[in-house]
């Protein structure tokens, strides 16, 4: 039964307007039919978006929002989890045809965005509990204390992975912070986001504190990232896009945050349980169909057991069911885009090649016709210097490379541009925690892959960007601390000499 798109325009100061240009078209990525179109903002609806936040965050000299209290904030936040919980079950099936991504893992992603708005709104409500916080100073005629604020206006550009969850991880601390947004998601996944913007207007959210517009990067990112009336940017998504976007804010002197590429390793040594430890590499790699900057990539095996764990690998792989995401029990779905799904068959071809050779898949599943599908792949003889293992995929294409000491998994492990996630599967912890000392990334997994929770904090080191998001790490990002030092003493200062009296 075909699910329709709801025709929405851009959200601006609270209402819905048409954008001042075209619009774009909503492919299905699993049939390549248009389904909808979404609207395609300009410079000139992306200022008007600007004005309106930045209306919203003075507005009544900020009572309204930016200085309101964090319990008023929170009821806001708790109102819009209410309805996403509500409209759960349509908003999963709309980021499912409109991704690619298969439907339990859309409405997983849902069951989070609720949750992460309330997670928000509790430290919302905490604020109000920290504010003044004191600061102990050594001298007794001073008192200091902390107050912390909202930064102002921010920018918030998002990827197309995981279209509403990833927004909501900047919008709802943002709001939460106190700060007015202007969101700019990905031209591919749109669909979800647009309906945020009507669930804003059922909570009856403040007009401009949330202003949400779609379009192309260059035309509506771009100007948001350099406009001089945003105070801050955050943006996840491509090494390329996210220096464009640290020129941009440099020459204003504007903090941005980044949550940039990955190429991660997988460490799975011969102590473990074979079958625990393969279900594992695939959900660390083919989960959201291989399109994460988390995905643990690189599988690294230690040699002594590598010829049965890739037997049992391959074979695993072979019984994944890969089907239109709205299919019951399907667990991979197509690429996002024919774009993404050229650049996945450009990688294997450069691969095969440079010699690697292909254990499975690489090509399209015989059973699908239509849409941007490509099997789940799994690829072994790679060397270090070859572009499989080196870049960023972004699609259902494993690389595998052998160790025999612990010392070398790490060097392999470390040898790479990026420093987002890893991850290592031993029954030996001692073993695990020296790993998790040494390989050089900002979250790293223990007998695990890809598990991720609003409380914790999320981010990379190296080409993988800076700053962290989520927990209260993803909250502070969204604040400017003030402090405020009070003299105290009935005494003068007397530092100077006082002059006679006439």
């Amino acid at each position: 039964m075909a699910i329709p798109i709801p025709h929405r325009q851009l959200f601006i100061d609270g209402e819905w307007k048409e954008p001042n240009k075209k619009r774009i078209p909503v492919i299905n990525p699993a049939n390549e039919t248009v389904i909808g179109d979404i609207p395609a903002a300009t410079a000139e609806d992306v200022e008007l978006a600007v004005e309106a936040a930045r209306r919203a965050f003075y507005r009544n000299g900020g009572r309204e929002w930016a200085r309101a209290s964090g319990a008023t904030r929170a009821k806001y936040l708790r109102s819009i989890a209410s309805k996403i919980r509500e409209r759960t079950s349509e908003l999963a099936k709309l980021e499912a045809i409109d991704s690619g991504k298969p439907l339990d893992e859309t409405a997983w992603d849902l069951d989070d965005v609720a949750s992460c708005f309330e997670y928000y709104a509790d430290l919302a409500e905490s604020l109000d509990e920290k504010q003044r916080a004191p600061v102990s100073v050594p001298l007794k005629t001073f008192k200091s204390y902390v107050i912390k604020e909202p930064i102002g206006v921010v920018g918030l550009i998002t990827p197309w992975n995981y279209p509403l969850l990833m927004a909501t991880w900047k919008v709802a601390p943002a709001l939460a912070a106190g700060c007015t947004a202007v969101l700019k998601p990905s031209e591919l996944a749109s669909v979800t986001c647009l309906e945020l913007g009507e669930v804003c207007k059922e909570v009856k959210l403040p007009p401009g504190v949330l202003n949400i517009i779609t379009g192309l990067g260059s035309e509506a990112g771009a100007p948001l990232a350099s406009n001089p009336l945003v105070d801050k940017i955050a943006f996840t998504g491509s090494t390329e896009t996210g220096r464009k976007i640290m020129t941009a804010a440099a020459q204003l002197t504007k903090p941005i945050s980044l949550e940039l590429g990955g190429k991660s390793p997988l460490l799975v040594f011969d102590d473990v349980e074979i079958e625990k430890a393969v279900e594992w590499t695939i959900f660390g790699c083919f989960w959201t169909n291989g399109q994460i900057c988390s995905a643990t990539s690189r599988l690294l095996l230690q040699e002594s057991f590598a010829k049965e764990f890739l037997e049992r690998l391959v074979a695993w792989v072979k019984n994944i069911k890969v089907s239109d995401p709205l299919e019951e029990g399907c667990r991979l779905g197509p690429v996002v885009s024919e774009g993404q799904y050229e650049k996945m068959k450009k990688f294997i071809s450069t691969a095969r090649s440079e010699g690697a050779t292909i254990l499975s898949g690489g090509s399209r599943p015989k059973h699908l016709e239509k849409g941007y599908f490509i099997e789940p792949t799994i690829i072994s003889d790679v060397s270090t210097s070859m572009q499989i293992w080196r870049e960023e995929v972004f699609g259902p294409v494993l690389c595998v490379k052998t160790f025999r000491t612990e010392e070398e998994a790490i060097e392999l492990a470390n040898d790479s541009q990026y420093g987002l996630a890893g991850a290592v599967i031993s029954k030996d912890l001692e073993r695990c925690n020296r790993i998790s000392e040494g390989i050089q990334a900002g979250i790293i997994w223990i007998n695990c892959s890809q598990p991720c929770f609003c409380q914790a904090p999320w981010g990379g080191t190296k080409r993988s960007g800076f700053g962290r998001e989520l927990g209260e790490w993803g909250f502070e990002n969204y604040l400017s601390v003030k402090q405020v030092t009070e003299y105290v003493s009935d005494d003068q200062w007397g530092w100077y000499s006082s002059p006679s009296k006439l």
